[in-house]
């Protein structure tokens, strides 16, 4: 052992697996992020002392894992934050597991294993129980989903400090935006506390406040986290007229711009003193700031907003999305003209070449919702998208959806990733999107999958809190008659413009719809006269909605 000892880490999948079962070791598992200061901590002092680095060479076979480019590895192997360090069987069952560990700590857990791996084997593993197969908590979809959730926004409000909880404090953007229609202000007063405690400087917001009072921010900026903040500032903006929302909306749509935008995508994070900046094009991170972007526009006309989210959406469209398939990202130096070559030659799709390239996944329930919902938000405010959005859903329903409850991904993979989970969050996201996809097509069929998807969880409705309310908004939208507003008339025109700006943010706008006369506007479902103007369309939603 010399000072040049260094973790001899390998790169997740079965080959890493393999040569654990070949040589009789557990598996240790590093799971950490480019944003995660302890995690870069972690790596240099623990990781980077030699003695240690040479007791994990010797006894274990180390992997390390960035859990934004591997979500499915993040989900079966978080063990409550950032980093993870997690001991497996050689065929990814649990032995054991923490998050940052200093040197000591890390020297006594290393023992620990390493004696129970001695006198247990692969016997000392274990499965979670979210992954052991278990139903999940069905029920039926009614009214007393989104009443208990409206109840838990009262339940659980700080009334001091607003937000939700007693610790620390998150922006919660789908949360807020249940609240802009249940108590809006509730979800006013957290919007205040979010752009007073976590918008930096240069219009980002931080992931979330340690203490309750909002203070002490966690300094990093990550995309999926301020598309959020961004669609729900915007969707204040629409309830409110408040153009404080809209400035802030704007300040993180200046930061998106600035500080994450590769050239070709939106990266997706900013380490917490912005010298670290992952650049990596996320499908479910662009697809996200896609769907905040278009609502900014549809709400101000800004254009710079129609243009940033007509970026991100060619590059979802052109690097990512192929035939209904998502790969999960396509990292900033991947060789893109290879790609484009490949596809070219008939050998493989750009899609599938960016994920040879990159090792990245595909077909994962959170990406293909978060770009069914871009595309049919384009669709809504552009005009274009829906057959994208089509694809994608119906792949995305076929590959995963063999149950009422959505897998996270394909049942397969190295460790764990063959033990199927089935997230409340991205069935909730996905189901969103079916709603609006069944409102633009037609086709009531996504209607009653969303349903499904929705009835998989119900049963478990009165263990839920304010954090899923999104579960609650999506059940709202299919138990009452959905606002879905048809205009005759192509997107941009002055009708199809108000309709966009209609004061619910869980409506759907069908731009050149058949099912309206040329030149005005009619609500489906409801027993009103074509409107032929922006303020006739106004009084029919107003007297439908009263």
């Amino acid at each position: 052992m010399t000072d040049e000892t260094r973790v001899e880490w390998r790169e997740w999948g079965a080959a890493a697996f393999d040569e654990a079962e070949r040589d009789g070791k557990p598996v240790l598992l590093f799971l950490t992020a480019t944003w995660c200061d302890d995690c870069h901590e972690m790596a240099a002092e623990t990781f980077g002392e030699p003695r240690i680095a040479a007791n994990v060479n010797d006894g274990f076979l180390p992997i390390r894992v960035d859990v934004d480019r591997r979500p499915r590895v993040r989900e079966r192997y978080n063990m409550g934050g950032f980093p993870s360090t997690v001991f497996t069987t050689p065929s990814g069952d649990l032995i054991s597991g923490a998050t940052y560990l200093a040197p000591d700590g890390f020297r006594r857990i290393l023992d620990r294993v390493r004696e129970t791996w001695d006198a247990k084997g692969a016997e000392a593993g274990r499965v979670p129980r979210a992954l052991a197969g278990n139903d999940t908590p069905d029920g039926p979809v009614g009214d007393y989903i989104e009443e208990h959730l409206a109840g838990q926004l009262e339940s659980q409000w700080d009334s001091e400090f607003a937000g939700w909880g007693d610790d620390a404090k998150f922006p919660m953007p789908r949360t807020v935006e249940f609240a802009l229609k249940r108590d809006r202000y509730m979800a006013t007063q957290t919007l205040d506390a979010v752009n007073r405690n976590l918008v930096d400087d240069d219009g980002g917001v931080f992931r979330y406040a340690a203490a309750r009072d909002w203070s002490d921010p966690a300094r990093e900026k990550l995309l999926a986290d301020n598309a959020g903040a961004l669609r729900a500032f915007a969707n204040a903006y629409l309830h409110t007229g408040d153009e404080t929302y809209r400035d802030v909306a704007d300040g993180i749509h200046g930061f998106l711009r600035e500080s994450l935008w590769s050239g070709f995508a939106f990266g997706g994070s900013v380490g917490p003193d912005g010298d670290r900046v992952d650049l990596t094009g996320y499908a479910g991170g662009n697809a996200l700031a896609a769907d905040a972007l278009l609502t900014l526009y549809a709400y101000t006309d800004d254009d710079d907003a129609r243009t940033s989210a007509e970026d991100a959406l060619s590059f979802l469209r052109d690097d990512l999305v192929d035939d209904g398939r998502v790969v999960h990202f396509r990292d900033r130096d991947g060789d893109r003209d290879a790609a484009e070559t490949a596809g070219e030659a008939g050998t493989t799709g750009s899609a599938d070449a960016a994920s040879e390239a990159d090792g990245a996944e595909s077909d994962l329930l959170a990406d293909a919702a978060r770009v069914t919902t871009a595309f049919c938000a384009a669709e809504q405010t552009l005009g274009e998208g829906l057959g994208t959005a089509r694809r994608v859903a119906d792949r995305a329903v076929d590959v995963l959806g063999d149950e009422a409850a959505f897998r996270d991904g394909p049942a397969t993979g190295a460790g764990l990733l063959d033990r199927p989970l089935r997230p409340i969050d991205g069935s909730v996201e996905f189901a969103d999107a079916l709603v609006d996809l069944a409102a633009l097509t037609g086709d009531d069929d996504y209607r009653e999958r969303a349903r499904e998807a929705v009835g998989a969880f119900a049963g478990a409705t009165e263990r839920m809190g304010a954090q899923v309310a999104g579960f609650g908004a999506v059940a709202a939208r299919l138990t009452r008659r959905p606002l879905v507003v048809d205009v005759g008339a192509p997107a941009g025109s002055d009708l199809h413009r108000a309709a966009l700006r209609v004061a619910d943010h869980e409506k759907v706008v069908v731009p050149a719809s058949d099912r309206a006369p040329d030149g005005a506007a009619t609500l489906r479902g409801r027993d009103a006269a074509p409107a032929d103007s922006p303020d006739e369309l106004m009084r029919q939603v107003a007297a439908a909605t009263e």
